[in-house]
């Protein structure tokens, strides 16, 4: 079963190194690791010319700039790019994140997982930070959602779900799409991969207003959206998060043209939704 890897990165000098050698040191190997450059101003490319030379699976290519800032935007398009001059074929495709260091077993787990089950469409392990010394599980959505540093998707199901959407919200949409397609998605609370930078680091101030629109954008009621960023403030210990996501949603209401997902699509979304909150009341 063949793995590949993209991998977007911009001005990641401090641990694209440590990622890629946990990578090239797998017990089963990646046919094809790329690394999109995505406009790096700081030592990234030196670092990936130096590393690329020396493994015959690892290559990178490199865009001026991101046509976005947006959080998920800027990301997406990078991986889109690294795809779209992809010359590699695959049976399983990875999108992760240049800030991890993986477990040398995490794609052999990988691996076994989509071969034992046929219909799996999506898989991952789970991201952790060190906090005081200790590393531990990064808490900050439920535990059968893949976080965008980590996916991993079946040829069939990507194709199934129209690859990746170039918008806040993507990490959520293609796991929903997938599911809705007939695709199980799975997440190994014992796969364990270090995060070395906090998620939404550089989207602080950003983040709770496209948070808000991309609830809406993704087909969200009123009642969930409220729920969802209820809990996302308590996650981030950060009242304001909520006002300021929730005031997003609802100035969002006008933009009826800007879903990104169909009307059937939403309401799967909504039905899942609801039907996991009531799983963890009752």
């Amino acid at each position: 079963m063949d793995i590949v890897i993209i991998i977007p990165a911009y001005n990641e000098e401090a641990h694209i190194e440590k990622c890629l050698t946990s990578l090239v040191n797998q017990i089963y190997s990646a046919k094809h690791i790329l690394v999109v450059d995505d406009g790096s101003t700081d030592k990234t490319p030196e670092i990936l010319s130096s590393l690329s030379s020396a493994h015959e699976n690892l290559t990178y290519t490199s865009r001026e700039k991101s046509y976005s800032h947006e959080p998920g935007s800027k990301i997406v398009e990078a991986f889109n790019f690294g795809l779209a001059g992809l010359a590699s074929s695959y049976d399983i495709l990875c999108k992760f994140d240049a800030d991890l260091i993986f477990p040398n077993h995490y794609l052999e787990t990988l691996h076994k997982a989509f071969e034992a089950n046929s219909k799996l469409g999506m898989f991952a392990g789970f991201c952790s930070i060190e906090i005081d010394g200790v590393w531990q599980i990064e808490k900050l959505t439920n535990p059968d959602h893949i976080r965008g540093a980590l996916k991993s998707y079946h040829q069939s199901c990507f194709r199934d779900i129209g690859g990746l959407t170039s918008a806040m919200g993507w990490d959520t949409i293609d796991e929903m799409k997938a599911r809705y397609y007939g695709w199980d998605v799975e997440t190994k609370n014992s796969l364990i991969v270090k995060h070395l930078k906090p998620t939404g680091l550089h989207y602080s101030k950003s983040l709770p207003k496209v948070f808000g629109i991309s609830l809406f954008r993704m087909r969200y009621s009123l009642a969930l959206a409220f729920l969802t960023c209820f809990k996302m403030a308590l996650n981030k210990k950060k009242l304001d998060f909520f006002y300021k996501a929730m005031l997003a949603y609802l100035k969002s209401n006008y933009k009826k043209n800007s879903f990104l997902i169909n009307e059937k699509e939403g309401a799967f979304i909504r039905k899942y939704r609801w039907h996991k909150i009531k799983q963890r009341l009752f």
